[in-house]
């Protein structure tokens, strides 16, 4: 239960405190201070009604405690002539009691600044409002977990170091850093949708939060088309994942859906966000032609009323946006349905040499399944147990040692 909370109220409470204490350092050790003393004190005590005001107070008492103790110091230094009080800061504690606000945007355009370059954005932005371990991190960017660490270290120093404000950045400046905006939330809303590991294939309270940022930004920039893409894109996405889940847990593709359990009030949401993507006017970005995608598959009533060969098209053009291998697997999966496995297949096993691909489960997860639909079933059973050796999500590896033994009966 604290686990659960660390995961929902953190990124709000270090966004608050940060707001108060200009430092997201101290913001990040006053949280943790808090929930230490949940940690403490919820296992003998019962978890209060309301955590998140729970914690907020008890952090509340520590900041407090701590710049009286600075302040008192600072006074000592003076008498001996070796500071000033003047220069102490003084915050504001009287706002964090209240309602957050638009405090985990703020904190999201500071970690998205200039002057950290775009990976190290990235990193602190899922860490901090995320709520996201430095593993789960690794897993969203493919890379390793040392270089994770290293790269939000050297964020918050800069950050310090250039003395941003914490606020949220005018209109000029919010527009250059908007698209390193979107693509966190879209991390962070991943995450959520499909988790990269543990034993529940989603985690709602991460893609609400991304829906809820996404929300706010379109309503900040309401002429914004990849914003509006953006919000369509995850209201469509969203919509499935009552359906992606079995009765015991398990994983369940999408094509084997029950479609009457989709959420068609954020499907009508996703569309008419969609719709204003065209109101906007301008050039498809990733975002609306992703989303495009999604509302593919969120109009056909069953899976065989799928247009995939819209889909293949739709991907052709993201592979002109984004010509990157996840990208490309993806559109191979669109031209298998589209035009028949060995059409996606040769396009599959051009990508097994990929560097980026090496450790995805999900090329040789897509690999098995052409090769099942060929009827190579020894090739595809090998297939399915690769992916999950690589796969980190316990569901996951479940789905494809099921297939994998399919596969080696038939």
């Amino acid at each position: 239960m604290i686990a659960a909370v660390w995961g929902i109220e953190s990124p709000r409470l270090i966004a608050a405190l940060t707001r108060v204490v200009r430092s997201i350092d101290l913001a990040e050790e006053l949280a943790q201070d808090a929930f230490l003393a949940a940690l403490e004190q919820w296992p003998k005590e019962g978890v209060p009604s309301k955590p998140g005001a729970w914690l907020t107070a008890v952090a509340k008492r520590r900041a407090i405690d701590r710049f009286r103790r600075e302040k008192t110091a600072a006074h000592k230094h003076e008498e001996l002539g070796r500071a000033t009080v003047s220069e102490t800061y003084e915050p504001d504690f009287t706002g964090l009691d209240h309602e957050i606000g638009d405090d985990l945007l703020r904190l999201m355009f500071v970690a998205c600044h200039p002057v950290l370059s775009v990976e190290a954005r990235l990193a602190l932005t899922l860490r901090l409002l995320g709520g996201l371990s430095t593993p789960e991190i690794a897993r969203a960017f493919l890379i390793s977990e040392p270089t994770v660490a290293q790269r939000i270290v050297r964020a918050k120093r800069t950050l310090a170091e250039a003395r941003v404000p914490f606020e949220v950045p005018d209109a000029k400046e919010r527009a250059e850093r908007l698209g390193s905006v979107l693509e966190v939330i879209y991390l962070i809303f991943n995450e959520g949708y499909s988790a990269a590991a543990g034993d529940d294939v989603l985690r709602p309270a991460l893609c609400q939060e991304a829906m809820r940022l996404g929300r706010v930004l379109a309503e900040m920039q309401p002429h914004e088309t990849e914003v509006h893409g953006l919000v369509a894109l995850m209201e469509i996405q969203a919509s499935r994942m009552k359906a992606r889940v079995g009765p015991s847990g398990e994983h369940i593709l999408l094509l084997d859906q029950d479609r009457a359990r989709w959420d068609h009030f954020l499907i009508r949401r996703g569309l008419a966000a969609l719709d204003r993507t065209e109101k906007c006017g301008g050039t498809l970005g990733k975002y609306t032609l992703q989303a495009a995608i999604a509302a593919c598959h969120a109009r056909a009533r069953v899976g065989d009323e799928t247009d995939w060969a819209r889909i293949a098209a739709l991907y052709d053009a993201l592979a002109q946006l984004m010509p990157t291998p996840v990208v490309e697997l993806n559109r191979a999966v669109a031209i298998g349905m589209a035009f028949g496995p060995e059409a996606g297949l040769e396009l599959v096993d051009a990508l097994i040499s990929s560097p980026t691909l090496q450790s995805y489960h999900l090329l040789p997860s897509v690999r098995g399944d052409l090769l099942e639909k060929l009827q190579r079933f020894s090739e595809a059973s090998a297939e399915f147990e690769r992916a999950a050796a690589l796969a980190q999500n316990a569901r996951d590896r479940d789905l494809l040692l099921l297939r994998a033994a399919r596969c080696a009966r038939a």
